[in-house]
């Protein structure tokens, strides 16, 4: 009741018209903010599900009012427990949308990343009143128009049945090779968690849009105009006016495994301010792996790609039918919906979830490349791999990280007159080498990819070489211990793979420790040793 009783407060204060701009910063700690004086003030309230609090400000979501059963009504929200800046920060934040090169509805979390609030709040909602396999009526999968037109106007009711994994709902492969009978295989239940959080989401962005045989796909990521007192959120590319940028998916994730936990945990609940700080901090109940640094590792346990592929096929069916003047599904087949499905999640799968996150250099607050860097001629064939050995310990988290990586560019621009961040030293003997200059990527202990030069510029990494591969340093002094255990599959694995997918490296790259090319310890010895044993590794 508390926790139901938080968020439904959050919608009075939204649908307050009086009150149009946030002065707050748009930080998690704000949201928690709102969170955590709503629990103070009103401790116990009427139980009711805060779903119309994802609908203000809207036209009816018939979706949404589908699998959020329980809205209040207008009339019922008369609650009035926050102050002006809180109210303004609430309105800005509850509706996500893309325009004119920014995004609004996003904040800036304590892990760097930035996350949508729109879909982490239809997370919790779910999560409080229950997660739940939703019936798709028969009649929307397999009828003719006439017949589910007919079914319509005697009103929908999808029938609830529990399910605790996503795995139970729907898990059939929808290779469009294989569907002699689309109907036969088409779902016969949505997950309401993944809908509402992400499954709609993924199919709208892949539906071709009007006139257009070329889907939105996933979006870019984004540049905050300060990180202290973030207020404005500017995409890094305005080619793609897909809402389902990288802040969008951060908070679908976020949403849907939070959701999960509170479906499955013990009731009551801690309040949901708790909650939020631990997940965005140390880990949910002292679990260091349930924090959103972690957010791709453990969405990719939470949902399969067929099973995800079924929850976006489902949705869309269900959207064809509640929104028959959906300007994208006018006129849409099944075969096609089921086609759509198996390219989202397909995409987003591979592309997002099992892709690290990589931190651009605005998030880490990077100062400005000094020189003309030049272009590489992707792909590449190599894959350097480096220790910084300063700074000497490993860095656990991204105001840490980040702080490393600025105190590593200031050296080496400031002190060395380099254009720009490298490997910071190694030695062999006594003799010191200052050689080793301009990462492509930096892999912190938290969890997140820094970037440095990127895969499209040619870096200082490894002398005589920089052409040739890309340098990827591991924050820490690996001459005597091995990185986390996370930071070397995200070496040896993640990036690769990604790198693979999107062109940037051959399909028969190779690893090098950087020793192999350069006068130099790096990158440690046991690190060395350790990369030695990785089946793309190759001796010059």
């Amino acid at each position: 009741m508390l926790l139901w009783g938080c968020l439904f407060i959050m919608l009075d204060v939204l649908l307050q018209p009086e009150f149009r701009a946030a002065s707050l910063p748009l930080h998690m700690d704000s949201v928690i903010q709102i969170l955590a004086q709503i629990e103070q003030e009103a401790p116990i309230l009427h139980p009711t599900v805060p779903g119309l609090l994802l609908m203000s400000g809207s036209p009816i979501d018939f979706f949404q009012h589908q699998l959020l059963s329980g809205v209040p009504s207008p009339a019922e929200l008369q609650l009035d427990l926050l102050g002006p800046e809180l109210r303004a920060l609430a309105i800005s934040l509850i509706q996500h949308r893309v325009g004119s090169g920014q995004e609004h509805g996003v904040v800036l979390a304590p892990d760097g990343s930035t996350v949508a609030v729109e879909p982490l709040l239809a997370g919790l909602q779910v999560g409080l009143h229950g997660r739940r396999a939703m019936a798709i009526p028969l009649e929307f999968r397999s009828s003719p128009s006439e017949v589910r037109d007919a079914h319509k106007e005697k009103g929908l009711t999808l029938a609830p049945q529990v399910s605790t994994t996503l795995q139970d709902v729907g898990d059939i492969s929808l290779d469009p090779t294989i569907l002699p009978d689309v109907h036969a295989n088409s779902p016969t239940s949505v997950d309401n968690l993944l809908a509402v959080t992400l499954a709609r989401a993924l199919g709208i962005a892949f539906l071709p849009g009007p006139g257009t045989h070329t889907p939105k796909g996933l979006g870019p990521d984004g540049c905050w105009d300060e990180i202290s007192a973030p207020k404005t959120f500017s995409l890094l590319s305005s080619e793609s006016p897909s809402a389902l940028t990288v802040a969008f998916l951060n908070g679908a994730l976020d949403g849907a495994l939070l959701g999960d936990y509170l479906s499955r945990g013990p009731k009551p609940h801690s309040p949901l301010s708790h909650i939020l700080t631990q997940y965005y901090g140390a880990g949910v109940g002292g679990d260091p792996q349930f924090r959103s640094n972690f957010r791709r590792d453990n969405g990719a346990k939470l949902t399969s790609q067929e099973a995800l592929a079924q929850q976006v096929w489902g949705s869309l069916l269900l959207i064809q039918e509640l929104e028959p003047s959906h300007p994208h599904l006018v006129n849409l087949s099944q075969a096609q919906l089921a086609e759509v499905a198996t390219q989202a999640a397909k995409e987003f799968t591979e592309a997002f979830l099992e892709c690290p996150a990589i931190l651009p250099r605005c998030r880490w607050e990077a100062a400005p490349y000094r020189g003309s860097p030049r272009m590489l001629n992707l792909p590449l064939g190599f894959l350097y791999v480096h220790h910084t050995y300063e700074p000497h310990k490993p860095c656990t988290s991204f105001s840490q990280c980040a702080a490393d990586m600025r105190s590593m560019q200031r050296f080496h621009q400031d002190t060395r007159g380099w254009d720009d961040i490298g490997y910071r030293w190694g030695s062999r003997g006594n003799l010191p080498l200052y050689d080793i200059q301009k990462q492509s990527f930096v892999v912190g202990t938290d969890g997140y990819v820094y970037e440095g030069r990127g895969w499209h510029w040619v870096g200082a990494h490894t002398r005589g070489h920089n052409f040739l591969g890309f340098g990827v340093s591991i924050i820490g002094n690996y001459t005597a211990t091995l990185p986390a255990a996370h930071s070397l599959k995200t070496v040896r694995d993640t990036l690769p793979r990604c790198a693979l997918r999107a062109g940037h490296l051959r399909p028969d790259y190779t690893v090098q420790g950087h020793r192999q090319l350069v006068h130099t310890d790096c990158p440690g010895d046991a690190l060395y040793r350790h990369i030695s044993t990785w089946p793309r590794f190759g001796f010059v």
